[in-house]
């Protein structure tokens, strides 16, 4: 309820963590089955993205032998007596998110991934916006990719930090009295959502997250971070309510019991009552979250 800025992390947080290729309309049957291949050999989450990608498409995988994964470089394999490759391109821009197919001496083809953003992930920024919480993103990603998430919210973001740049910034945000809402789903989100004045991290966030999180909320969309704000608001403010209830009550119930006024069963009906209005009151809170 006390939340006024907003931070959070982009991969997996603002959007679902979960690339899909968008190019795989430039690749032939022979090619769709290579690359289906070669992307069963890994679990790089690339290779996860492609051959789920093109298992759903139908693709049958090419008889590929001999394949190795190099860590940070791709697959290699042979087939019908040439090197086939897939992995790190060589002439994409370093801020796409691509995979490159090689077949043989041709030219490498490129496909591209991308990450969606959480469903209602718009809304829910401009709903906080709203809400008296202006977002920013401070994210490990790379510039690029940060700087489109971005553009498409239409917030503030920087890429390429360190866990210990995250929490820096936390803590700068704090010192200047800002109360920061962190929002993050990383094992190295932990040390700033320990820093924020309040945090949340999805479901699907590492465990140490979860941990270091206040809430966690369930389902892929980005709407419950308004809701819990909105309904926290509302707790708060039928709180103070049912405490000035609750001292106006005493303030008139005591003196009165005191001077013998108030009989036994006037003072039962009175207690009851007192009790009803305080949770009638609380009640309201059932319709803070719509």
């Amino acid at each position: 309820a006390e939340a006024d800025t907003a931070v959070f992390d982009k991969t997996g947080t603002l959007t679902l963590g979960a690339p899909e290729p968008v190019d795989l309309h430039l690749l032939d049957a022979t090619q769709s089955g290579i690359a289906l291949a070669l992307a069963q050999c890994s679990r790089h989450p690339l290779s996860e993205a492609l051959r789920a990608a093109l298992t759903a498409a139908g693709t049958v995988p090419q008889r590929v032998t001999l394949v190795s994964e190099t860590p940070g470089e791709g697959l290699t394999g042979q087939w019908q007596g040439q090197i086939v490759r897939l992995g790190r391109p060589a002439s994409a821009d370093g801020n796409l998110m691509a995979a490159a197919l090689t077949i043989g001496e041709a030219p490498e083809i490129l496909i591209r991934f991308a990450d969606p953003l959480r469903p209602a992930a718009s809304v829910t920024i401009i709903e906080l916006a709203e809400l008296g919480l202006p977002a920013r993103i401070l994210s490990g990603d790379r510039p690029g990719p940060v700087a489109a998430v971005a553009a498409a919210l239409g917030i503030n973001g920087q890429g390429g930090l360190s866990p210990a740049d995250k929490l820096a910034a936390i803590k700068a945000l704090s010192a200047s009295g800002k109360r920061v809402l962190m929002v993050g789903d990383g094992l190295n989100d932990g040390p700033a959502l320990a820093a924020g004045h309040v945090s949340m991290a999805p479901g699907s966030a590492a465990d140490a997250s979860q941990n270091a999180a206040d809430a966690v909320f369930l389902g892929s969309s980005l709407a419950p971070v308004a809701t819990a704000i909105r309904a926290a608001r509302a707790t708060q403010a039928v709180v103070r309510q049912n405490f000035a209830l609750a001292i106006g009550y005493n303030i008139i119930a005591v003196p009165l019991a005191i001077a013998g006024v108030v009989t036994p069963l006037v003072a039962a009906l009175a207690m009851s009552g007192s009790s009803i209005i305080v949770v009638a009151n609380a009640l309201r809170l059932k319709g803070s979250t719509r």
